[in-house]
């Protein structure tokens, strides 16, 4: 099995993290952060990865720590699952539709962290979520994941479906590049022999 266990216990914020690449897309999130636990349940539903994901984080001060962290200990978590990444397709692309919008997120499980970010948001806040916090999700979850990462919103208005349809498209590039592909048996996809660096 796939899977991985994370806790991460500082002192602005107390984290427990499970993921199971195989999984159905089930989820049981709670962030403390409404907009946040909906986009990493759209996560989980659609990359079919299963998400356990409790925090306890200081949102007295603000959601930054929260936000961050739990990206951190969730790219962690898919990275301590991912292994040596034998047999993994590697790559993913999506294109990602929701009524006006279009964004796009392709992927690399390279080892080798970037995070390229072409999206905005018109409104400083989605429910109580600060949008300015939501490319700094990808940055950290790119970090620990080893992920190279695209995001492009390549149209959209309205920021509830441009949020919405990013984490989406990440979750079905996530999918593609984490299956396994049974052609390779086992063989880490890299003429490097090895991933990373």
């Amino acid at each position: 099995m796939r899977t991985a266990s994370i806790n991460r216990d500082t002192a602005e914020t107390k984290i427990a993290i499970e993921v199971n690449l195989d999984g159905t897309g089930s989820y049981d999130i709670s962030t403390g952060i409404g907009f946040l636990d909906h986009m990493v349940e759209q996560f989980a539903k659609h990359s079919l990865i299963d998400v356990t994901m409790k925090i306890d984080g200081d949102l007295h001060v603000d959601q930054h720590h929260t936000t961050e962290d739990s990206a951190l200990a969730l790219g962690q978590a898919l990275a301590q699952a991912l292994g040596d990444k034998g047999g993994i397709g590697r790559y993913g692309l999506a294109y990602s539709p929701m009524d006006e919008t279009l964004a796009r997120v392709s992927l690399d499980v390279s080892g080798r962290p970037y995070l390229v970010w072409r999206a905005g948001f018109s409104q400083e806040k989605l429910g109580e979520w600060d949008t300015e916090l939501i490319e700094h999700w990808f940055h950290s979850v790119a970090q620990t994941c080893g992920l190279t990462l695209h995001v492009e919103l390549l149209y959209g208005s309205n920021n509830h479906h441009i949020c919405e349809a990013i984490y989406k498209g990440f979750a079905r590039a996530m999918r593609q590049a984490v299956e396994l592909d049974t052609r390779k048996g086992g063989a880490i996809p890299s003429t490097k022999g090895q991933l990373g660096g």
